[in-house]
């Protein structure tokens, strides 16, 4: 891997074409600071040289071995993962695992041993079955609205799930989800889609970055973009803060102006 920017000093040596271990991934990656009650919300998505979020209804296929070791990094480092309820039917979605490897920097930042999995649904029509209900290191959040179907809300309780809620109809306000979510603790936000729900995010201004790999393949078809729904009255610009590099995958961070 190599970092193509920033350009500094330290720019030079990291042009080494190497496997990065997974602590220089996880100082890359860092959260930063955002003082007392801040919170900060990024995504991770991966996306086509022409624009695909997906290959037939997945994103594994597009992306590769370094993408998912940024993956695990940025699950390693949040306190929550922040999820829409068609990503978990989708992709099939398991509890978030403790990693030995995270361990001591979690600690050392006041974090439990793994992320939480928040999955924001309105008509909660989930398998409360699968172990990401049953079976998670710590409990799985399902954030709705206040008007829920609420023999759904006494299922997934009875499944083991926290139910949180973020809105005062059937569906979920987006930035409320976010300050809900901080006031549990979960200040340390990521979210990993799918496209509707990080359009939704964008549509709210609560997004603070965006981590973006660019997988070089072209796919054509007609594949998702990595964000979805109404456009915004006017685009939202974001500053590059990193973009490493390997093996023709660009791996890039943008954040907020």
């Amino acid at each position: 891997m190599r970092r193509l920017f920033p350009v500094t000093d330290q720019t030079s040596a990291d042009q080494t074409d190497r496997e990065w271990s997974l602590d220089e991934l996880a100082e890359a990656y860092a959260y930063p600071e955002t003082g007392p009650g801040g919170h900060w919300l990024r995504a991770n998505m991966v996306s086509t040289l022409d624009g695909a979020a997906q290959h037939e209804g997945r994103s594994q296929p597009i992306s590769g071995e370094t993408d998912m070791r940024i993956f695990g990094t940025l699950r390693a480092l949040a306190d929550v993962v922040v999820v829409g309820a068609e990503t978990v039917r989708q992709e099939g979605y398991r509890p978030a695992r403790a990693r030995e490897a995270f361990a001591a920097r979690r600690t050392a930042a006041g974090q439990g041993p793994a992320a939480v999995i928040a999955v924001i649904t309105a008509s909660l029509d989930l398998d409360f079955s699968l172990p990401l209900f049953t079976s998670p290191l710590v409990p799985t959040l399902v954030v709705t609205g206040a008007a829920a179907p609420a023999d759904r809300v006494a299922e997934a309780a009875a499944a083991g799930a926290e139910v949180v809620v973020a809105g005062d109809g059937t569906g979920v306000d987006p930035a409320r989800a976010v300050r809900e979510l901080a006031a549990r603790g979960l200040r340390r936000q990521l979210t990993e889609g799918g496209p509707r729900l990080l359009g939704q995010f964008v549509a709210a201004d609560a997004l603070d970055e965006l981590c973006l790999t660019i997988a070089p393949v072209l796919t054509a078809g007609d594949a998702q973009r990595i964000s979805g729904g109404p456009s915004v009255t006017v685009p939202h610009r974001l500053a590059p803060a990193c973009v490493l590099e390997e093996a023709g995958f660009l791996f890039t961070r943008y954040r907020r102006i």
